[in-house]
């Protein structure tokens, strides 16, 4: 007697494979031309753990960073404490330089003294120029030394020679001409993914900067005066952004609207930096844009989820 065999059903496994192959061709052009604008002049997304770039627009265009490179006189004054050369205690004098230098400022007068952890601090959350000129001066001697260790610091971290600091506080050469004592020549130049590269050694050099860049005031009793953060994402603020707790906030007339900011959501921890937004709001907006980006397409979202539920079916 002749066995019939029973014909079993094939999976159709290249219908499987075409929606396979599909999937993954959208995630590749979404993960390369992602689906949101970036009106600035220069953007970037970085992963602070592997410092692999998530999104870049413009991200190696040498521009104005503005009060962003203030990220490396905090980088400096870090450095000198943590290798003992100066104290969080110490006191610190301000210049006539210092006192009178324009943009955010503390407030401070000629001869007036400050512990360096208020004038740090100062710097970080309020983006205070005064605190800035007064670290730069108290740590190199005057703030052209200072430069030419902020220079020499970038070439050891790795920044491109696209970077180029000219002063400690980022404002342009025209606004220091006044002052004699000033490093006044030229302008400080950096790229988005540098100010990324830069912000991310600071968070795994010296983690605990973020103590500071996560505060949203600052008390000074010595002056009984309280300043506010520049950083509109951290909690309670007015584009306040979950796991938002830094970093660093820049403005004038040539560099336009500048942030450069830092999430972290289930130990996951992003670095987003724009450069030249047309106004203050639009910064942060893009910064969201992009802090989104990054965490929906983690794995964990979006089409990272697609692309987990596609393996699945090949199991």
């Amino acid at each position: 007697m002749r066995v019939i065999k029973k014909k079993r059903k094939k999976k159709p496994v290249l219908l499987l494979t075409l929606i396979f192959v599909a999937v993954i061709a959208v995630s590749v052009t979404l993960v390369r031309f992602p689906m949101f604008k970036i009106d600035a002049s220069a953007a970037v997304l970085m992963d602070v753990k592997t410092g692999k770039v998530y999104y870049e627009h413009n991200a190696s265009a040498a521009l104005p960073p503005a009060s962003m490179s203030k990220m490396m006189t905090e980088l400096l004054v870090l450095k000198n404490v943590n290798e003992g050369h100066n104290s969080w205690d110490e006191p610190v004098t301000a210049s006539r330089y210092a006192a009178q230098v324009t943009g955010a400022k503390i407030g401070l007068r000629p001869g007036e003294t400050l512990p360096l952890r208020t004038m740090f601090e100062a710097m970080v959350i309020h983006s205070a120029n005064d605190a800035a000129i007064a670290l730069a001066e108290h740590i190199g001697g005057n703030e052209r030394a200072f430069v030419e260790q902020m220079n020499a610091m970038a070439d050891q971290i790795g920044l491109s020679s696209h970077s180029v600091f000219a002063n400690a506080t980022g404002l342009s050469s025209a606004d220091l001409q006044a002052f004699k004592s000033a490093s006044a020549d030229g302008e400080t130049e950096m790229t988005a993914k540098d100010l990324a590269k830069m912000a991310r050694y600071l968070i795994r050099t010296y983690p605990e900067i973020l103590k500071t860049t996560e505060k949203t005031d600052l008390y000074i009793p010595e002056k009984q005066l309280t300043l506010h953060t520049t950083n509109s994402m951290l909690p309670g603020e007015a584009f306040s952004y979950s796991g938002n707790d830094g970093f660093k906030t820049g403005y004038t007339q040539r560099a336009g609207y500048c942030f450069t900011g830092t999430t972290e959501r289930n130990g996951k921890r992003f670095i987003a930096v724009v450069m030249g937004a047309s106004n203050t709001g639009k910064r942060f907006e893009d910064a969201a844009k992009m802090f989104n980006y990054g965490f929906d397409n983690n794995g964990g979202s979006g089409m990272g989820r697609w692309l987990n539920r596609a393996a699945l079916i090949f199991r």
